[in-house]
């Protein structure tokens, strides 16, 4: 299936949502919720891509057959309208490309594909684990480079040799280097989006084509329109929605971070996803303040009580 929001510049679209995977008070899926986010995001948050099954989805902790039917949800909820990339990394290449079989059967737009985690592959094993992945199907690759994570970085010249590949096509760095950033997008056609949401402005000073937010679940809207202001050449009020942010940032990623603090935020406006699943825990009540505090000093409209 063709991505609905692709372009050569941007393959995945601009404004890209690493969804939450929502649950049910006792730990199962909650697939209606999953929807109902999944349009929520697209509809009201402008994203006009979606990650499934990445790490902020939770990814380590659903089974394969839940990520199966998260992505045939997901696809059928908005995938006329937005670009839905499933995740398909793990730290087994044998396993990645069972994922990704089973995402293109599902009708996905794309994969996204991270750097295998604990097992610290040499340069040439990453190399091979990534074509390998990306040769297992007809759909396009953005990888994922999150060193802080899987213990290794993507070096610029793996990078480099990767870009050959005819369905690599884009980089979602959080590696925070975007010096290095900047070398491979002039070497290669690779794109580059921000997956840290604290360099999202930086990142398109560089040259990325768009973000892969945690904070867009509840700011979406506000990036989207940070891109476009700065795609339009109006970079003094594409900063000035950066600082309006900067709380709501803060809050979801300086904190318990990630699914934690995004699921604690969406629970705030109204949209509430259930739980976390072990070994990840709920936020405190003090990070609970904080974070409710941050979204206020942000400008995000709060409908709990």
């Amino acid at each position: 299936m063709a991505s609905p929001t692709g372009t050569t510049e941007a393959p995945f679209g601009h404004m890209l949502t690493a969804m939450v995977t929502p649950f049910t008070a006792d730990g199962a899926v909650d697939y209606p919720a999953v929807r109902r986010l999944a349009v929520y995001l697209v509809d009201e948050q402008r994203n006009d891509g979606l990650i499934v099954s990445g790490t902020t989805g939770e990814s380590p902790t659903t089974s394969d057959e839940e990520k199966q039917r998260i992505l045939s949800t997901v696809l059928e909820a908005v995938g006329d309208r937005a670009t839905v990339v499933a995740g398909a990394g793990t730290n087994d290449t044998r396993h990645s490309v069972e994922l990704a079989r089973a995402a293109a059967r599902a009708g996905a737009h794309g994969l996204l594909v991270v750097t295998p985690y604990y097992s610290k592959p040499p340069q040439e094993g990453l190399y091979r684990h990534f074509a390998t992945v990306a040769d297992s199907t007809d759909l396009p690759v953005m990888l994922y480079d999150i060193p802080g994570r899987s213990g290794v970085p993507i070096q610029t010249a793996t990078l480099i040799r990767l870009a050959q590949h005819e369905r690599i096509v884009a980089v979602k760095d959080a590696k925070g280097d975007l010096f290095a950033g900047s070398q491979v997008m002039t070497m290669t056609d690779l794109a580059y989006y921000s997956g840290d949401d604290v360099l999202n402005l930086p990142w398109l000073s560089v040259g990325a084509a768009g973000f892969v937010s945690v904070v867009g679940h509840v700011v979406g809207a506000q990036l989207a329109r940070m891109i476009e202001l700065y795609r339009d050449g109006d970079v003094a009020e594409a900063l000035a929605v950066h600082r309006q942010l900067a709380p709501v940032v803060e809050g979801i990623m300086m904190s318990a971070g990630g699914a934690i603090m995004a699921k604690a935020a969406l629970a705030m406006v109204g949209m509430p996803v259930g739980p976390v699943r072990s070994p990840l825990v709920a936020e405190t009540e003090r990070q609970n303040a904080e974070l409710r505090a941050c979204l206020v000093a942000g400008g995000v409209k709060l409908t709990d009580t």
